[in-house]
């Protein structure tokens, strides 16, 4: 008789660090409260249909949907009114505010879309259109996952901001949702377009660093102001996240192009990690500070909060390794590291500009040599649209040529870059490094949200071989 997959899955990776059957049923208890996926308890799992390299039904017109227009929606809202083969359907936000404000970035355009707004669940009317083909959320995270799955059921595609999902319940529930219905559950996640990463992406395929053994990500972003500020973020949803969990709860940013350069989930998958919070020096500090003057943030006094810095290191099934690091509430420069390191090469983006060494000699390529590189290895989707990207923009216009990206796969019939397993896993770390933590920083397994399909998958095309007929109006 089958076992609870999941479960399986957490037990041997509790029992292996010599967990009490008590403390065991407990963790399971907590996560199912935690669970936003309606509680869902993974049962049996086979993969019902191997989405990976999944090519869609093409779409000469993509009738697009968005959920979310605080921080990131607006973003993706006014990339679509630069590509052609669009039309916003729908524009919903719980504050009507938001909604009229996106509303008005698309004055002098041909969009017309529906407003829904006021309603808690107003949402599910964009998903039950019939005339919208893709849905873009970009939500608090604890709603992502039950709007995705609602989506894909009413037949929508979907593309949630990072990360996906909160808890492995959820992970789980969008892989057997997205398997099932045959629909794209893409995670955004931006950082895999950036310049330098596409470029190392493609030197990685062409063998300029030999057999990579090891990468290194990270978050480092001092967002404390930001998570503090009253009306920085919707009811403070992220505040709250960082004041009810510990560990590495924002990974996908540094482990999403480092996956993608190692071919995770795609000849090889992550076997294990471990992880390690230190303590709080700032954010408890901070709302004590800011509880004294406006009763305001008195909720926030008792809290616990993640400790500042946390690292995370992941052991991959051929043995290479992973180190991630995540802190947003100290005064760090911005850095998601980007190192790889391989047995004849390796490279490190930040500090910027990013550099690249071989094995010739142990120093970093001169600006020359660095130009002649980028020349004989840029992309061919840089080379078609990296100079639009930037014009239009977004985080230095990664953010453009995602989302052309996706566009361009759909109205092609083509796979698209990320799979739902790429969003399960990546979103996955979150939960497995919070029960490292807890655990004196024991070793977590980590599902296989495949199901053994990950030796036989072959890598994606995000270098540009097929597709690119999507035209851009700037």
């Amino acid at each position: 008789m089958e076992n609870n997959r999941r479960n399986f899955l957490k037990l041997t990776s509790l029992a292996s660090i010599g967990v009490a059957g008590s403390s065991i049923l407990k963790g399971f208890a907590k996560e199912k409260t935690k669970s936003s996926a309606d509680n869902y308890q993974f049962n049996s799992f086979k993969q019902q249909f191997n989405m990976c390299g999944y090519a869609a039904p093409k779409l000469d017109t993509v009738r697009v949907g968005f959920i979310g227009l605080g921080q990131r929606g607006p973003s993706h809202l006014k990339n679509m009114t630069k590509l052609g083969g669009v039309e916003i359907k729908a524009l919903c936000d719980l504050r009507s505010s938001c909604v009229q404000k996106a509303q008005k970035m698309l004055d002098g355009t041909s969009h017309k879309p529906a407003l829904y707004s006021g309603s808690k669940d107003e949402w599910k009317k964009v998903c039950d259109s019939k005339d919208i083909d893709a849905i873009y959320i970009a939500t608090p995270w604890n709603m992502h996952v039950p709007m995705a799955v609602y989506a894909m059921e009413q037949g929508k595609h979907v593309f949630i901001e990072v990360p996906a999902a909160v808890t492995l319940d959820e992970c789980w529930k969008l892989v057997e949702t997205s398997e099932r219905t045959k629909k794209h559950c893409m995670m955004l996640e931006n950082c895999c377009y950036d310049f330098f990463e596409l470029l190392t992406l493609n030197m990685a395929r062409q063998g300029y660093f030999g057999e990579v053994i090891h990468a290194e990500g990270a978050y480092l972003h001092n967002l404390l102001d930001l998570n503090f500020k009253k009306d920085g973020y919707w009811d403070m949803w992220r505040l709250k996240e960082n004041a009810n969990r510990n560990g590495n709860i924002y990974p996908t940013h540094g482990l999403g192009p480092v996956c993608q350069l190692m071919n995770i989930n795609r000849g090889d998958k992550l076997d294990y990690l471990v992880s390690m919070s230190g303590n709080d020096f700032v954010m408890a500090k901070t709302a004590k500070e800011l509880a004294a003057k406006d009763d305001f943030y008195k909720p926030f006094v008792d809290k616990h909060f993640r400790g500042n810095m946390n690292t995370t290191s992941i052991r991959t099934q051929s043995g290479r390794t992973i180190m991630l690091q995540h802190d947003v509430s100290s005064p760090n420069i911005y850095s998601r590291i980007h190192k790889i390191t391989g047995t004849k090469g390796s490279a490190l983006k930040y500090p910027l500009p990013g550099k690249i060494s071989n094995d010739s000699k142990e120093s970093w390529l001169t600006e020359a040599e660095m130009k002649e590189l980028e020349q004989k290895y840029q992309p061919a989707i840089v080379k078609k649209i990296g100079e639009m990207a930037k014009e239009v923009g977004g985080h230095g216009g990664m953010d453009f040529l995602m989302d052309w990206r996706v566009i361009d796969c759909l109205r092609n019939g083509l796979p698209l870059d990320q799979d739902v397993y790429d969003a399960a896993l990546w979103s996955a770390i979150s939960p497995l490094s919070e029960q490292s933590v807890a655990n004196r920083s024991s070793a977590v397994t980590i599902p296989d949200f495949t199901n053994g399909s990950w030796k036989t998958n072959k890598p994606f095309d995000i270098l540009l071989e097929q597709g690119g007929t999507t035209k851009v109006k700037l």
